[in-house]
């Protein structure tokens, strides 16, 4: 399986922007999915994900603020994130977990990723 994420970029605070993640496979169906990020000199957190059972989760810093969503029939993950901060600068990575019906947060629990894709909130 390979994860293919696409638009990131930079934005000033209040901004918006849209990430997408392609699959080449069709692991979202029966995967947990999520977005997770790394800003320098810190640990990879998780952001928001989908539970292999529909369930949501997001970190507490961007309820409100990000949704996620996703397409099986397109193998399409997508973050909408809206009011940005600037400590929402970040590495944005879209990962994938077999067998995790719920929607983790934890690194750890993902099993396929992307190469990433930098956001800039200024």
């Amino acid at each position: 399986v390979q994860l293919v994420e696409s638009g990131g970029g930079s934005v000033q605070a209040g901004g918006s922007l849209r990430l997408s993640c392609g699959a080449s496979g069709s692991i979202y169906g029966d995967a947990c999915v999520g977005w997770l990020r790394q800003a320098p000199g810190k640990g990879r957190e998780g952001v928001a994900a989908i539970g292999s059972d529909g369930t949501r989760g997001y970190r507490d810093s961007v309820k409100g603020r990000f949704a996620i969503s996703k397409d099986n029939a397109k193998s399409t993950l997508t973050l909408q994130m809206t009011s940005l901060r600037p400590d929402d600068t970040a590495t944005y990575y879209c990962a994938a977990a077999r067998m995790v019906r719920w929607p983790s947060l934890s690194q750890h629990d993902y099993n396929y990723w992307g190469q990433g894709t930098q956001v800039t909130v200024s």
